[in-house]
């Protein structure tokens, strides 16, 4: 029996969410405030993608059930200059309470490293095109499990009519061992079904070709760069994307992993300019004078007359 929002009463407790913060937080049972903030509940929006992706079913629990637990977690995604641009909020599922063998199997998937994203950007700007950044709305809410799991209902959210059921899993949620693993196989699935080639070394870089164009995509989790030659062909993928998954198309890449980018004719700059400030306003020295060398001005150095002689 499916379950939906509307079938079993569900009533939501509007909870204030701190929209200037740049962690997770986590809410179990008291509200965050703060009241220099606006407060906004997003979790209506989450449930409403469960709905609409079939995580779940509503059922009975079975003979030895072991349900697992849920938790609500808000995170605000932030922009280069650091406003937030959106808020997001996730049901993730405590994955720390499953067993292996009986809740899951294989839980690895390959991620892309930092030196993959930063030789992307700098083969991007030899052959002269911008890349492209968009998301994968609840990435992990496409793809179907395998294995029988069950989640307790969250306290708040408990169906008026059936409270005492749980839900069967029949997607890959948020916080189990096997999502990331789940998504990814469905991803590259369709990627090389599109015409895509996966990379000999990086497994989250794809590459298309038509004729002599070349469309180049990395991905990250449910982050994806692309780019290529072809204006078209990059239009083309961003429609196909968009036909498959719900996504957010952010435009050019600017902002990602930390990394402040600058795609302009002349080359592409990256800089950390937002972390530093970040780190300064952390350990509250943003009035600090700065210096122009990272160590003391009134250390005396002497000569090393037995030293070699260094450019």
């Amino acid at each position: 029996m499916k379950s939906t929002l509307s079938d079993f009463g569900l009533k939501y407790e509007r909870i204030p969410l701190l929209v200037d913060s740049t962690s997770a937080i986590s809410v179990t049972k008291s509200p965050v405030l703060h009241s220099r903030t606006k407060h906004i509940d997003v979790r209506h929006e989450e449930l409403k993608n469960f709905d609409r992706n079939h995580v779940w079913d509503s059922v009975e629990p079975p003979p030895n059930c072991r349900p697992i637990g849920t938790k609500w977690v808000f995170k605000n995604k932030q922009g280069e200059d650091g406003v937030v641009v959106r808020n997001k909020a996730r049901l993730v599922a405590q994955g720390f309470c499953q067993k292996e063998g009986i809740d899951y199997e294989e839980t690895f998937a390959p991620i892309a490293r930092l030196e993959a994203i930063r030789t992307l950007l700098a083969f991007a700007a030899s052959k002269g095109f911008k890349l492209q950044q968009m998301d994968v709305k609840s990435a992990f809410l496409n793809r179907f499990i395998e294995e029988e799991v069950y989640v307790r209902q969250r306290s708040g959210f408990k169906s008026a009519r059936f409270p005492n059921r749980v839900y069967k899993l029949r997607k890959a949620l948020y916080g189990l061992k096997q999502s990331p693993r789940a998504w990814y196989a469905w991803l590259k699935s369709f990627l090389l079904k599109s015409g895509f080639v996966i990379g000999s070394l990086d497994k989250t870089l794809f590459l298309l070709s038509r004729g002599s164009d070349t469309l180049i995509v990395q991905i990250y989790v449910d982050d994806i760069i692309f780019g290529g030659s072809s204006h078209a062909l990059v239009s083309s993928f961003a429609k196909q994307m968009s036909r498959k998954f719900e996504m957010s198309r952010m435009g050019e890449l600017q902002f990602f992993l930390g990394l402040q980018i600058k795609q302009d004719p002349e080359g592409t700059f990256v800089h950390q300019a937002k972390y530093t400030r970040d780190i300064l306003k952390k350990f509250d020295m943003g009035d600090s004078k700065p210096m122009t060398t990272p160590m003391s001005t009134n250390t005396a150095l002497d000569a090393d007359e037995d030293g070699e002689v260094v450019d």
